[in-house]
């Protein structure tokens, strides 16, 4: 396994990391490698696999129908 090394990080950044770490019960190290490893970046077959599913969810959606935008359906979801 590799090591990183990553220099000049916000303050707060650590200290909320920190506070996260003392949350879960563990150590920051181990609540640092966990961030990171939960977000790791899409590549290689992961990604072609999710974009294939994207363009299989976007060619199920009816072309010369109207969508609403998001922004209504959330402005809705506020109504009583």
């Amino acid at each position: 396994m590799g090591q990183v090394l990553i220099r000049n990080l916000d303050d707060d950044v650590i200290a909320a990391y920190r506070e996260l770490a003392v949350r879960n019960q563990r150590s920051l190290e181990a609540e640092l490698r966990d961030a990171l490893t939960r977000g790791k970046p899409m590549t290689g077959e992961r990604l072609s696999g999710m974009l294939a599913r994207l363009e299989t969810i976007h060619a199920m959606t009816p072309k010369l129908v109207r969508q609403t935008p998001a922004e209504d359906l959330l402005r809705d979801d506020d109504r009583p």
